[in-house]
Formats: structure tokens, sequence, C-alpha cells
């Protein structure tokens, strides 16, 4: 089928990686897998940071614009969707575009990944939170891939036929296909080498950064090297967090692009987050599908996505203390590094592989427009 696909917060094509824009791109590659021509729909980003209501409120018109626009547009073009598709909307990002577009086009509306934050309906976002929550009950089905989300959907809209979690994803064979070859343990340096995949903010992002150097410094004899692929407004801050460090120790190589990741993550050893106040971290998935074994902070999210205990070690999130003991166990253990690396490539394509995702996806979409079709036929007969 023809398919508009959306993402409010960031364009799958936007020249800013993240793992944001990582899903974006696997989901477009998963319904395409299945033989379905997607197409983008619009880069329009409906995101604001900060909460200003005048901003959400000129975000909200120029929405409506580009809606009809887009309407206009495919109303009689020979390529007119049979579906929208949005990936990801919250009350930072909500969807102007989806939901009117499929009311005038009378086309199902999907959204894979809605975010619900009761705290913000009567904040600085209200403005955003009631248009993601009239998007979010318009759908005729949601994908969580956050185990989080699913209550609240839940709760905001009742239960519904096709409403459900799947595991997020990832295009194992794209994301490697010009990195270089893992190297045997013996012919890679006697050092062991720790490396992180993160943007550099404040708030969560921040802060685990800097839980990941106090961790650190508690095995500061243990024989490692960092090194820390990122980059973003925060740098100075962590630059700061790991200050102190022997000279060489700790390496902060900027922002790389997805080959530059898939190299590194090849090259290095173990791979640790703490994942503060994380949704899952598509970072994990790439460093377990270069065959590495994960040290992360647990929440619903994380331990969706890293089998503790067989392809890493998560600990409770925000201790320091307990992630240096579970990162002290990778790092001297090359027999534990080694096993749970192995499991770990085989664990993200065998549960979370292109595949699996497309063939899910395909069902569940072919399942929503034949209940639409039905719906109409039923109309029809009245």
């Amino acid at each position: 089928m023809k398919i508009a696909f959306h993402a409010p917060l960031k364009s799958p094509d936007h020249p800013v990686a993240s793992g944001d824009r990582a899903l974006a791109r696997a989901f477009v590659a998963a319904l395409g897998r299945c033989g379905h021509d997607v197409r983008l729909a619009s880069r329009f980003r409906s995101f604001d940071a900060r909460g200003d209501d005048a901003r959400q409120a000129r975000l909200a018109t120029v929405g409506a614009a580009l809606a009809a626009r887009y309407v206009a547009r495919v109303r009689h073009d020979a390529w007119r969707p049979d579906l929208w598709f949005t990936y990801h909307l919250w009350h930072k990002a909500p969807d102007l575009l989806g939901p009117a577009v499929s009311r005038t086009l009378d086309l199902p509306y999907v959204v894979a990944e809605a975010s619900i934050a009761p705290a913000a309906a009567q904040g600085r976002w209200s403005r955003g939170y009631a248009a993601a929550l009239r998007a979010i009950d318009a759908a005729d089905a949601i994908v969580s891939v956050n185990p989080r989300d699913v209550e609240r959907i839940r709760d905001a809209r009742g239960l519904r036929t096709h409403d459900g979690l799947m595991p997020p994803f990832l295009d194992v064979d794209a994301f490697l296909r010009d990195a270089p070859a893992r190297q045997p343990a013996d012919r890679r340096e006697r050092r062991v080498t720790i490396a992180c995949v993160a943007m550099m903010r404040d708030g969560a992002k921040l802060a685990s950064y800097r839980l990941l150097a106090d961790a650190l410094r508690g095995i500061a004899d243990a024989d490692w090297t960092l090194a820390i692929a990122g980059d973003g407004p925060a740098r100075a801050d962590v630059e700061a967090a790991f200050a102190g460090f022997d000279p060489g120790r700790v390496r902060l190589l900027g922002a790389l692009d997805a080959r530059g990741v898939a190299a590194l993550l090849r090259a290095v050893d173990v791979f640790a987050w703490p994942a503060i106040d994380e949704a899952f971290g598509m970072a994990l998935l790439e460093a377990q599908a270069c065959g590495l074994p994960v040290v992360a902070g647990r929440s619903a999210g994380v331990a969706a996505v890293v089998d503790d205990g067989a392809s890493g070690i998560l600990v409770a999130p925000g201790d320091a203390a307990a992630f240096g003991a579970a990162l002290a166990t990778v790092v001297t253990d090359g027999g534990l590094r080694e096993a749970m690396g192995q499991r770990a490539a085989a664990y993200v394509r065998e549960r979370h592989g292109l595949a699996s995702a497309a063939s899910l996806l395909d069902a569940l979409l072919r399942g929503v427009v034949a209940e639409r079709a039905s719906a109409r036929r039923r109309a029809a007969r009245r």
C-alpha cells in the first residue's frame, strides 16, 4: 500500500543523528521491507523545547496550513496515500498534520511511539499536550516501543483492538554494512576499551555522563580506557565531569556519523551508559549488534532491549557504586565479555531485527485497513 510517513520531532532525513532519527529510519525500512511504498509526507517539525505557548500556537497554525496544502496536492494525484503513519508524538512535538489529513482523505491513521506525560497538561506545554491527546484519540492504532507508554495510552483512549507493544528494532545489516569486521579477542589491545555514544545536553544526558564518570573513578585501578562519541551544548560540562583522569585515558571523539559509530563499536570491548530517564536507547541495540556486552541503568525501556545477565548487566538507575561494580566485573573477566558479546549480537538479530519488526508491522497495518474497509461497508448499508 502507499504510506505517507511523518515524524514531527525529527524527520528521518534530518541532518543531526540521534536515536530518535535512527528509529524513524528503521520504521521506514521495515515498512519498505513489507513491500509498501513509503514516502515522506513532510519535514515539518512541531518541536517546542522551551514550553512557549505563542510558539505552540504558531506551530498549530502552520501545521493546519501544511495539512490543507498536502490534501490539495494528493487528493487527485496518482500517488494518493492509502494510510498515514506518524512516528513519535508527544506534548513537545504533537502531530499537527496526520489527524487532519487522515480525517479529510478518510485514511487509516497509525502512530508509533506516542508518549503521554500528565504533568504537562497544566504546564507550559498544555497546548502541545492537548494536541497530542487529540492525535492519540484519533489514531486507528498506536504501536508502543517503550513499555512505560502502554498503560498511559490505554488510560487515555481505552483498550483498542490494534494497540500494542512491539520491541524497538534495528536494521542490523544496514548499520554494519560499512563497518570493519570485529577482531578476535587475542588480537585486540590488552587494555579494555569502554565506549559510550550519546548526545551532550543538559538534563538526563548530562546526569548520565556524570554518573559514568563517578563510577569509573571507583574502578580507576582496573585496566580500562573510555571512548566517548557525542557532542552538544553540554560538552564543556561533560569534559568537566571527566577531568582528573590520567591523560589519554578518556577520549572525547566528538559527534560521529552512523558509519563512524559502527566502526567505533566494532573496535572496543564494552558499552556503558547509565541511561538515566532513557526511553530505551538505540545505541544499546547498536552496541549489542556489534558484539558488545552492555552495562546500563535498568528501566522498563532499557530492560526491553538488553537481556540482563546474558547480553549485559543492568543496575539500579542512579547508583554509581553499583554501576562501577558491574563495569569492573565485565572489564576484568575476558571470558564473560566474549560470551556476553556473542549473546548480544545473536539477541539483537533474533529479537530486535528488521525482519521480525516488518512482519509485525505488516500484520498490524493490514488489520487496520481491513477494519476501516469493513466499517465503510457497514455504514454504506445503513
